[in-house]
């Protein structure tokens, strides 16, 4: 300011109004504060970062490389060329002046922008959609302009194990929770599948009709049996459902994403549920039991259940035959439990077999009969063969009660002649 009152070319009222005019500039600068949101046109780039001049405030500013832009880039001129001008956001002020008087931020002023615009589409309940920047501890992060976080509870309507395959996937997400001033954004993708299932439901519902035959993909799984999707409406398969033979665990025969079809049991549209069944779709256990359970053949099975009146034998998955009391032993007992527990090992003997009426009439006294047979048979065969051998060694010259006898029968008589 010195200089231009020495100058000898000003008279002393320009000297004045310079002095004015520098004075009413420095009063301008002075009045720019952290936080305040200005215009600055850029002059120069220099080591990654950008040089600016602030329109209206006399002074430069420096806006640093990681300040510049919320997005990935990697040269400078992919976000500001020299001329561009562009609004800043004020961060702090700069005492060393060498590169600037205000330290300045673009990108704070477009996360502003994003942020509006996020707060605007959460009040109008709008759907967004972004890339999944990154997989972290707990679930995504989302790049909307500003981060964004889905927990992994609301990635989607069932259990993910692994979200590695996320990562780079654009994916479209519900507002569920925001706080610009905090930098809070959680998003949920499972709620807009939720909603889409829901708008799609009814119109399933009416489609569906009960005793087709449909595919499904396995949904979830319970201690009482599976949901499976029919795409977009969940049917239930009670674990007695699954297959004809018993299933302790539903795990132990689905797995979650399995394909799987499905007989259409019941419909309630009152309620929006679904009764299904893979158990009809399959052939049943007795389908074919005459072949496979031919009279006079032996099985071996386990027994499942004792009554008063005989033993069911499971033979097959999902095939019990009876064994009447009569059936059970050539002795007389009061009940099953004296000779039979639930749980054992036995061989049967098929006495008949009826897959229209599903009954399989077995018996364990057959095979004991033939045991017992078998017995007789080979003591009496055991007798034969020892008989057989003492006449061989009769016939072979040796010695007969007779010969043995011969000498003093005939003596007896020479001395009562005499």
């Amino acid at each position: 300011m010195s200089d231009y009152i020495e100058n000898p070319e000003l008279n002393e009222e320009e000297s004045n109004n310079v002095e004015q005019t520098m004075q009413d500039v420095l009063d301008e600068a002075l009045s720019i504060e952290v936080g305040d949101t200005v215009k600055g046109e850029v002059l120069s780039i220099q080591d990654r970062q950008a040089i600016v001049g602030i329109i209206g405030g006399g002074v430069e500013g420096v806006i640093p490389y990681n300040e510049l832009s919320a997005k990935p880039f990697d040269e400078v001129t992919e976000i500001l060329n020299v001329g561009d001008v562009v609004d800043l956001v004020v961060i702090k002020q700069i005492k060393d002046k060498e590169n600037g008087s205000f330290l300045l931020s673009k990108r704070r002023v477009d996360a502003k922008i994003v942020w509006k615009d996020i707060q605007d589409k959460f009040e109008n309940n709008e759907i967004i959609e972004a890339p999944v920047k990154d997989v972290v501890k707990g679930g995504l992060v989302v790049d909307v302009g500003v981060r964004g976080f889905v927990p992994a509870s609301m990635v989607e309507d069932h259990f993910v194990e692994d979200f590695s395959s996320y990562k780079g996937k654009v994916m479209t997400f519900k507002i569920v929770e925001l706080e610009p001033s905090e930098n809070r954004l959680i998003l949920s993708h499972k709620a807009v599948v939720e909603t889409e299932k829901e708008a799609n439901k009814g119109k399933l519902m009416d489609e569906l009709v009960a005793g087709d035959i449909v595919e499904g993909t396995v949904a979830r799984l319970t201690n009482f049996g599976a949901f499976v999707d029919l795409g977009g409406v969940d049917g239930l398969v009670h674990i007695s459902q699954i297959a004809h033979e018993h299933v302790k665990n539903p795990g132990d025969v689905l797995a979650i994403g399995q394909a799987v079809k499905v007989k259409i049991l019941s419909i309630d549209k009152e309620n929006g549920r679904v009764s299904l069944s893979i158990k009809d779709t399959l052939a049943g256990p007795w389908n074919a039991i005459a072949e496979k359970a031919p009279i006079g053949a032996v099985l071996t099975g386990v027994v499942k259940r004792l009554t008063s009146f005989g033993a069911f034998v499971e033979v097959f998955p999902g095939v019990e035959g009876l064994v009447h009391i009569s059936q059970i032993s050539h002795q007389h007992i009061a009940t099953p439990h004296e000779v039979l527990q639930e749980g054992q090992e036995i061989q049967v003997k098929v006495l008949d077999a009826k897959e229209d009426e599903q009954r399989l009439s077995l018996s364990i006294k057959a095979l004991e009969e033939k045991a017992v047979n078998e017995a007789a048979e080979e003591k009496r065969e055991k007798k034969e063969k020892k008989t057989e051998e003492y006449v061989a060694d009769d016939s072979d010259g040796n010695f007969t009660l007779a010969d043995l006898l011969g000498d003093k029968l005939s003596g007896l008589k020479d001395d009562s002649e005499a």
